[in-house]
C-alpha cells in the first residue's frame, strides 16, 4: 500500500436551502395565510481520527470535496431537508492546516478525535416567520446562506513509541522485521526504505509501536536525499533508537550526521531519550567491535549497546519498554497500525 503522509485538499460544505413564499389555498378558506417552509441547513464537512488507518492514502485522487447543499423549503409549511455532513476519517497524527495562514487548526492526535473545518450554511427563512399583526400576507422570503470553503493541507506525523534512526543502510528495516510483524524490504544498499514502516514489538504483556524512518544524510534538513520527507515523523516518537553500522570508518563522524540533522531540523528532537546500538557487530572481530563501542560511549558519555544478527532482541526491547513506562505513566500504544481501511 502507498504510504502519503501529506495531500492539500480543497474543502465546500453545502449552501443552506432557499426559503419558500406560498399561501394555503383550500376550498372556502378566502383568505389563506402565508405557509412557506424553511430551507434546509447545508452538510459540514468534519475530519475523524482513525486508529485503523495509516496513510492519506484516501485522499489521492480526491482532492475536492464538496458537502450536499441543502433543500428549499416548500408549501404547507415543509422544512426542506438538511444537506448530509461529509465524514472524512483520517489516521491518528494527521495535522489540519489553514493553507492561507499556515496556522494548524487541529491536531488529531487521538483515536476518535473529531473536528468541524468548514460549517454548511444556513437555511432560509419561509415567508411563514414574516407574518405580523400589519403585514397577514407576507410575500417576503430569504435566500439560504453559502457554505465555507477552505484550502487545507493535511499532514501525517506517524504516532509510535519508538522511532529508529540512523543513516541509510544501518539495518533499521531487518530490526524492525526481526522484532516486529512488519513486512519491510530489506537490502544490503542504501534508501532500500523510502517510506515508514511501522510494527509493533511484544514485551512481556505490554506492545510497543515501532517506526523505521527512512535513512537520514548529510544535509537532509535542507532537502537532500529521501530522509527529509519523513523528519517531521521524528517528532512523535517518544524514543529514539538510534543504530549505527559498527562496520563504518568512523563510528562518531556517523553518529553525529544523524544528531546534527535531527538538531537543524528542530532541536527539541535531540532532547529526547536517545539508545545508541551499534548494529552489525557480527561483521568484525570481537577486539575491534569494543574498540569502537569504548570510542563511542566516551564521545557521548553514555552506554553504547551492540547488537549482531543473531543476537536475541528481548532485552534491548524491555529497555525500551522500561524507559517508556518511565517516561509516561499511561499505558502504552494498544492499537493496531495494520488494520488499514480503505473507503
Amino acid at each position: 500500500m502507498d504510504f502519503i503522509d501529506e495531500v492539500k485538499l480543497y474543502l465546500k460544505a453545502g449552501d443552506g436551502g432557499d426559503g419558500c413564499a406560498s399561501f394555503r389555498r383550500e376550498k372556502f378558506v378566502e383568505f389563506g395565510g402565508p405557509n412557506g417552509g424553511d430551507g434546509g441547513k447545508g452538510g459540514d464537512i468534519v475530519f475523524i481520527s482513525d486508529a485503523n488507518l495509516n496513510t492519506l492514502l484516501n485522499f489521492r485522487y480526491k482532492r475536492h470535496i464538496r458537502a450536499d447543499s441543502g433543500k428549499s423549503g416548500a408549501s404547507r409549511d415543509r422544512s426542506g431537508a438538511a444537506g448530509k455532513d461529509v465524514v472524512l476519517n483520517v489516521p491518528i497524527g494527521t495535522q489540519i492546516i489553514d493553507e492561507e495562514s499556515e496556522e494548524v487548526i487541529a491536531d488529531l492526535d487521538k483515536p476518535e478525535m473529531e473536528f468541524q473545518v468548514v460549517q454548511g450554511g444556513k437555511g432560509g427563512l419561509g415567508n411563514t416567520n414574516f407574518k405580523s399583526s400589519t403585514n397577514r400576507a407576507p410575500r417576503h422570503f430569504t435566500y439560504g446562506q453559502p457554505g465555507k470553503e477552505k484550502c487545507v493541507l493535511l499532514k501525517l506525523k506517524v504516532l509510535s513509541d519508538v522511532g529508529i534512526i540512523g543513516m541509510p543502510n544501518a539495518g533499521k528495516s531487518k530490526f524492525l522485521t526481526r522484532c516486529s510483524n512488519a513486512d519491510t524490504k530489506v537490502g544490503d544498499y542504501p534508501f532500500t526504505t523510502i517510506r515508514p514502516h511501522l510494527g509493533v514489538a511484544k514485551v512481556d504483556d505490554s506492545e510497543i509501536v515501532i517506526a523505521d524512518i527512512p535513512g537520514i544524510i548529510a544535509d537532509a534538513h535542507l532537502g537532500i536525499g529521501l530522509g527529509h520527507k519523513f523528519l517531521k515523523h521524528i517528532e512523535r516518537c517518544k524514543i529514539l533508537l538510534h543504530l549505527i553500522d559498527v562496520t563504518h570508518d568512523n563510528v562518531i563522524s556517523a553518529y553525529d550526521c544523524t544528531h546534527n540533522e535531527l538538531k537543524l531540523y528542530n532541536s527539541d528532537l535531540v532532547k529526547k531519550e536517545e539508545i545508541v546500538v551499534l548494529n552489525k557487530c557480527d561483521l568484525l572481530e570481537e577486539a575491534e567491535i569494543l574498540e569502537k563501542k569504548n570510542h563511542l560511549a566516551n564521545y557521548l558519555n553514555k552506554e553504547v549497546l551492540c547488537l549482531s544478527i543473531d543476537d536475541d532482541l528481548q532485552s534491548i526491547l524491555r529497555l525500551l519498554s522500561e524507559k517508556l513506562k518511565k517516561s509516561s505513566p499511561k499505558k502504552i500504544n494498544t492499537y493496531d497500525p495494520f488494520k488499514t481501511s480503505i473507503q
